[in-house]
């Protein structure tokens, strides 16, 4: 039998991948996020669209977005690998919400539609961890060893949160 620790280390490791999710794509109820906000959120490149009262997925990303600019201090020369991050970003928060949407909509509640419909969730998030993570090295690479550390630093947070197990 396992002991209890490394099943809670393991959940720790997965926590830690999930919580870089969300930086890519937050995922919260589906009623709260608004698809004509995402479409039309002003941004244009190099410059984040502030966050409206409104906090759709795509403001969320947005603040995150610029949160992430703020903390690692970008640079005029590391803009095009940020850029190509946040675009990044927003694409897989749009895929994101899309998904929400229909499940908010679904008819079928019942169990199985319910772990489908997760399912299909979480292969998004995948998928989106796909597209992410080689955006996220390329912008990585860039980096002073100053701004490796600020970003070693937040991902690390995310890592060491507790699992809610671990609090009991």
């Amino acid at each position: 039998m396992k002991h209890p620790s490394n099943a809670l280390r393991g959940a720790t490791a997965v926590a830690a991948i999930s919580a870089a999710i969300v930086l890519v794509s937050p995922m919260t109820r589906a009623s709260q996020w608004n698809v004509a906000q995402a479409a039309t959120a002003p941004t244009s490149p190099g410059k984040e669209a502030a966050a409206p009262s409104a906090r759709g997925p795509a403001q969320r990303v947005d603040a995150r977005i610029t949160e992430l600019r703020s903390q690692l201090h970008i640079t005029a020369a590391q803009e095009p690998q940020f850029t190509a991050l946040a675009a990044v970003m927003r694409s897989n928060a749009q895929s994101m919400e899309a998904l929400l949407d229909q499940r908010a909509k679904a008819t079928d509640t019942s169990a199985v539609a319910s772990l489908k419909s997760y399912e299909r969730l979480t292969e998004a998030h995948a998928e989106a961890l796909k597209k992410f993570v080689p955006a996220f090295e390329t912008l990585y690479a860039s980096l002073s060893d100053t701004q490796k550390k600020a970003a070693d630093a937040m991902f690390r947070r995310f890592a060491e949160r507790p699992h809610p197990r671990q609090s009991r």
